[in-house]
């Protein structure tokens, strides 16, 4: 059973309108496909939680789940924020033409030359993660006589029930200033003595691919304890509580994640509730998706080639990609669904892995699944594809990156070009 309805036509997977099959003979495979108007849905969404709840907001799209100059180029439609952990996001969110005053910058070890480039380029905020950053971003903002927007990233000892890798916002963590040791405190005595710095919030993320409300009730509620402390305390009260972002998705009919509205309604109440008892006014209220905008729009289209049948036990079905455009199942042990798109309303026969072509035991795409009966030539999609996949893409085996092409309204582009082998060696310099 399919987690997510699926559009078909003539036995063949549609996708924006367009035939899946004749994009991956168009373009080759493997092949990275977005629905851009399921990432515009998934957007209005949240825009529309935000509207009832009657607090300013900003949707922060988080670059790391898919960063290209067409991604930034539709949030730059969307009138989106967007936050980039490195230099690279940044310098191809502004060569996308993306506003910089739209732009918040992370990460937990930011060089001297990305915050200068941050600074020069004069972007929206910098969310200040360790002493050593407040250090160095001093250091810049003397140098050039400037000052930007700051926040700082909070840990606050709340941990979300994900993979261990995704925890990010309990104590034992390497993002943030931890909140019990009393971290925090001291973060923010440095950056209020510094007239360069412009503190207009506090950030806190919890993890990623969270079902639960509960991580975030606790935080809604920790965050106004922590804006209320400081008000006493310091007499400062952040202008913007900026809550990270986790929310989960359907990669399976086993997921259950909750309706962005759900989320959003929760945490705005809190805050409100929280606000009014503390003697607070209002603040902003920032969220920073990724997975949940882009992840349902995406797909991997693959070429079914050889196949292992071992008696007794499941078939191996190899298709063109594997590891190097999509990590996460070696990685994370993610699960994912999958169709045949040229046999859409074939009967299914087999329970099979569909593994990759990389030289790996654990480059197994999918562990079990049912499909119909497969050749050699069929395309397979990868379902709910679209975060994490291609942007932890790896040149593994000297493969090259898919290509990306974006389809919406029964039109398709192509947005990022299949990398060549000579693109694999154009950095390699000769020893003799």
């Amino acid at each position: 059973m399919i987690s997510k309805e699926l559009k078909s036509s003539n036995g063949h997977l549609i996708l924006g309108g367009v035939d899946s099959v004749e994009l991956a003979h168009k373009y080759g495979t493997p092949l990275v496909v977005y629905d851009v108007s399921e990432i515009r849905k998934q957007i209005n969404d949240f825009r529309a939680a935000f509207d009832n709840s009657g607090f300013k907001y900003e949707i922060s799209y988080a670059s790391k789940a898919f960063a290209t100059v067409a991604m930034y180029q539709v949030l730059k439609q969307e009138h989106l924020h967007t936050d980039v952990v490195s230099g690279g996001e940044l310098f191809t969110a502004l060569k996308a033409g993306f506003p910089a005053n739209k732009i918040s910058f992370h990460g937990n070890n930011k060089s001297l030359e990305e915050l200068e480039m941050a600074v020069d380029k004069k972007i929206g905020v910098i969310i200040i993660d360790n002493f050593r950053e407040i250090e160095l971003l001093e250091k810049v903002l003397q140098e050039k006589d400037v000052s930007i927007n700051v926040m700082l990233r909070l840990t606050p000892g709340i941990s979300a029930h994900t993979h261990k890798y995704d925890q990010t916002g309990q104590v034992d963590s390497k993002f943030g200033f931890d909140v019990e040791s009393g971290q925090a405190d001291k973060a923010l005595e440095l950056v209020l003595k510094n007239k360069n710095m412009n503190l207009i919030g506090i950030h806190a993320h919890i993890g990623s691919q969270i079902f639960g409300i509960e991580g975030f009730t606790l935080l809604a509620h920790k965050m106004v304890e922590i804006a209320s402390k400081w008000h006493k305390n310091y007499n400062f009260t952040p202008e913007i509580l900026n809550f990270g972002g986790g929310f989960g998705i359907s990669y399976t009919e086993d997921d259950e994640p909750i309706e962005p509205s759900v989320f959003i309604e929760k945490i705005t109440e809190i805050v409100k509730s929280d606000s009014k008892k503390a003697g607070l006014s209002l603040p902003e209220v920032w969220i920073e998706p990724g997975r949940s905008i882009v992840g349902p729009a995406g797909y991997n289209l693959y070429t079914v080639g050889s196949r292992k049948d071992i008696p007794n036990l499941k078939s191996y079905i190899n298709v063109d990609g594997g590891m190097g455009d999509n990590i996460r199942p070696a990685l994370y042990q993610a699960k994912y669904e999958a169709v045949v798109s040229n046999k859409m309303d074939a009967k299914k026969t087999q329970e099979v892995h569909v593994s990759g072509k990389y030289c790996e035991s654990g480059d197994i795409l999918i562990d079990s699944i049912e499909l119909p009966d497969v050749q050699p030539g069929d395309i397979l999609a990868m379902l709910d594809t679209g975060a994490y996949g291609y942007s932890m893409a790896s040149n593994y085996n000297r493969n090259p990156r898919p290509a990306v092409v974006f389809v919406e309204n029964g039109q398709d582009k192509l947005v990022v070009k299949r990398e060549s082998y000579e693109d694999l060696t154009r950095l390699d310099l000769n020893y003799l």
